[in-house]
């Protein structure tokens, strides 16, 4: 059972938080701020609570870990962004443990927020270091983690503290096992699970996973020639896993055996190069010529996915049917998008690129839940346990 906030007694407590701020910045602008805006509830939920401060810490990008300030990896624009969310003063401070930090968080009267440095910049933090731990810890009276996004890591920021302090978790760690636990226990039928993305080797642990739950499997994107390959087709240039062909035949024989339905491309938009500038052609799965790679799924496969998506109760999708990146081969994605946020049943995406194309067509409000967290979200579906949730849980 997972601990969450609501569990804990914050009142006149200094909350250290853990959050996923690790968000895109060119030239000092934040180009997507998703992951602070749904970190916001927990928050404002925290700071509603009487007598209460907060110590608030994250992560961006992969600086060298060594101590060294990155000017680039710095989450100071992150904190002044916060500020203006909130609508209050966020101090920053430059660093993360020691004891200017210490003494700035004990200092923290009710309803201050303390923001610290990038818990990156040393290394003791991804190695879980418990000294390291340790002086996080000292930080605050009692930890609430709502960083989703690296659940998956065991690194002392959001697995060591959790078993220093009384912890639990934030309303986005919440909500993201609300809508991903039951996709591997009891999904409303029929489930429908979108697998795209360039390979099988990254997304058979999904596919595997899922076997016990899909009434249809949707494959596309790079991978989907691996498992044409498998079923005895040609397919050019195409993105190919040779070591993989196996697995994919030993997988779409479980399927069969399981009773679960899989749908590959039938048709393919196909290019002689890998460029968005490519001349394209639609080809049917049965026939790329060996000099074509394909780049997107084709309109008869759109149709025939759609129409399993469509009427489904459930929906998972994680990876893209094609390039997306290349608007000349982002039409299969686009249409397979469309069909989802169309669908009347849960919606549940997850993976970076998934989010992405989402984002790209506008349709993230149409869908019942976007996970902010890519790498997790694909371990989460492969039932693997996440050491920052396990950590919250009783």
């Amino acid at each position: 059972m997972l601990r969450t906030v609501r569990d804990m007694d914050l009142d006149n407590k200094r909350v250290l938080l853990r959050v996923d701020f690790n968000v895109p910045i060119k030239d000092g602008v934040i180009t997507d701020e998703t992951r602070i805006v749904e970190a916001l509830p927990t928050i404002e939920y925290i700071l509603a609570k009487p007598g209460t401060s907060l110590v608030v810490m994250c992560h961006l990008g992969r600086p060298a870990g060594d101590g060294t300030r990155e000017p680039q990896f710095s989450v100071k624009p992150i904190a002044k962004r916060l500020s203006e969310k909130l609508g209050r003063p966020v101090q920053y401070i430059d660093d993360v443990v020691g004891d200017k930090v210490e003494a700035a968080a004990k200092a923290l009267k009710p309803g201050e927020i303390l923001f610290l440095e990038n818990v990156r910049y040393y290394k003791a933090e991804k190695k879980n270091d418990p000294e390291f731990a340790k002086k996080l810890a000292a930080l605050g009276e009692v930890y609430v983690n709502d960083a989703f996004g690296t659940a998956h890591r065991a690194e002392a920021s959001t697995e060591g503290v959790a078993h220093l302090l009384p912890s639990a978790a934030g309303f986005l760690i919440e909500k993201e096992v609300k809508f991903f636990a039951p996709l591997l226990t009891n999904p409303e039928k029929p489930f429908v699970a979108i697998v795209g993305g360039a390979k099988v080797s990254s997304k058979i642990g999904v596919l595997e996973s899922l076997l016990k739950t899909a009434d249809t499997f949707i494959i596309g994107g790079g991978m989907a020639y691996t498992f044409l390959k498998a079923q005895g087709f040609e397919v050019g240039k195409s993105l190919l896993e040779n070591d993989f062909i196996d697995t994919a035949k030993n997988f779409l024989a479980a399927a069969e055996k399981a009773g679960v339905k899989v749908l590959l491309p039938v048709d393919n938009v196909v290019a002689s190069e890998f460029s968005e500038n490519a001349d394209a052609e639609t080809i049917d799965s049965d026939n790329i010529p060996a000099d074509k790679m394909g780049m997107d799924i084709g309109p008869k496969t759109i149709r025939l996915f759609s129409e399993a998506i469509i009427p489904a109760k459930t929906v998972v999708w994680n990876g893209p049917m094609g390039v997306f990146e290349f608007d000349k081969f982002a039409e299969g994605t686009k249409e397979v998008a469309m069909a989802v946020a169309e669908c009347k049943g849960t919606t549940v995406v997850g993976g970076g690129d998934s989010v992405a194309a989402a984002n790209k067509f506008g349709l993230t409000k149409k869908l019942s839940h976007v996970s902010t967290g890519g790498g997790a979200s694909l371990e989460f579906l492969e039932g693997k346990k996440l050491p920052g949730i396990v950590a919250l849980e009783d």
